[in-house]
């Protein structure tokens, strides 16, 4: 039984539904962050998140600051960028728009790599791209929270190396991270940044990154100073391997309790091994699209291997827009996300699954939700 006060299930694609257990590591007393104790934990974390990475290079580093996934943008931009070099952006949605006007903001030309909506950039375009320009980086969003379009990273990853081995692989993992697999070293990835609230299962405010021995390399042969002060890595680089190796140190002040609740969560999920993890994430997401089929609903991303497994975005019935849905949802104990999409937001909705409302047996949020869906259009009219 929870001992959270009676809440309606937060199933939008983050933040997620905490377990009790992360949420009390919130409250854990004021302590020194250059204490013992407290850079233990940090260490500790540090070295879990290479595993949920799976990285054994000791030459790659995990990065935690305070802030929000954005700020792994920044990082990108600030770190591994000049200003007048390229990065080509993989675009499924709103956060390839943005991700390339954080570039923008930092004097790096984006392109834009377009597909249609719910759809992902083909192999052949990619390579066709790579081929006319010379990228510093590559980004690709591997689940864009405003579309559900999963991309296939070990693919593209490769053709990258083949095509253009100087260019960067860096992966917006924000929502992915935690519910879908992936695999650091064995892919070839320079960058993957999330944050702490979605699959992780952490309250919001953690920027966290796994950065490539290769990606520092880069970063260290600037020929310019890092156009961040707070996110540059020549700050926080000695910072993070002092953390790992238990050592205090300071540049600025971490959030304690935040990554109390950090080491809690990474805990809990490398409590029993990722692939099942994983399968789990799989199996409510295929329940879900298969409830979503019977209503009669189509999703944004048509073709099964986009779909993400820790979100589904949904079309609505014509005629009925997300405001006639969302509060009806609401009353019945279970919370949905509008559209993000700016040139379809009043036509769908997102179903966030991930982290505890899918690991715990104990809890009930996806048929709850499932049935509050089917409940909620049937009272504005729609019939099946």
């Amino acid at each position: 039984m929870s001992s959270q006060p009676p809440h309606a299930a937060l199933l939008i694609p983050g933040p997620i539904e905490f377990d009790d257990a992360v949420l009390q590591s919130m409250s854990h007393y004021s302590e020194s962050h250059v204490g013992a104790p407290f850079v233990n934990t940090f260490g500790e974390v540090l070295s879990m998140l290479r595993k949920l990475f799976q990285t054994t290079d000791a030459a790659s580093q995990p990065i935690v600051l305070s802030g929000s996934g954005t700020l792994g943008w920044d990082q990108v931009a600030a770190n591994l960028t000049e200003p007048g070099d390229e990065a080509l952006v993989l675009h499924t949605g709103y956060f390839a728009d943005s991700f390339a006007d954080c570039f923008e903001t930092y004097g790096v030309k984006a392109t834009q790599l377009k597909a249609p909506i719910g759809d992902r950039p083909q192999l052949d375009e990619v390579e066709k791209a790579l081929k006319e320009t010379k990228y510093k980086v590559l980004t690709v969003t591997h689940v864009d929270t405003s579309t559900g379009v999963l991309s296939e990273l070990k693919a593209l990853s490769e053709l990258v190396h083949k095509v253009s081995p100087e260019t960067l692989v860096v992966v917006d993992g924000v929502c992915s991270v935690g519910c879908e697999e992936i695999r650091f070293d064995d892919w070839g990835l320079d960058v993957v940044l999330t944050a702490s609230q979605k699959a992780i299962g952490c309250p919001a405010g953690l920027s966290i990154l796994m950065v490539s021995g290769r990606a520092i390399e880069v970063f260290k042969a600037r020929k310019t100073r890092p156009t961040s002060y707070f996110g540059s890595w020549k700050n926080w680089l000695p910072i993070m391997q002092n953390y790992e190796a238990k050592k205090p140190s300071y540049f600025a002040t971490p959030s304690p309790q935040l990554i109390h609740a950090l080491h809690t969560s990474l805990s809990q999920i490398l409590s029993r091994p990722l692939e099942q993890r994983f399968s789990d994430h799989k199996a409510a997401s295929q329940k879900i699209k298969k409830a979503i089929g019977d209503l009669g609903l189509k999703q944004l991303a048509p073709k099964p291997e986009n779909q993400a497994n820790g979100m589904t975005a949904i079309y609505l019935p014509e005629g009925i827009a997300p405001p006639q849905v969302l509060p009806s949802l609401l009353k019945k104990g279970v919370i949905f996300a509008g559209g993000l999409h700016k040139e379809i937001a009043t036509k769908y909705i997102r179903f966030g699954h991930m982290g505890v409302s899918v690991t715990d047996p104990k809890r009930d949020d996806i048929d709850r939700a499932l049935k509050a869906l089917k409940e909620g259009l049937t009272e504005v009219g729609y019939k099946a």
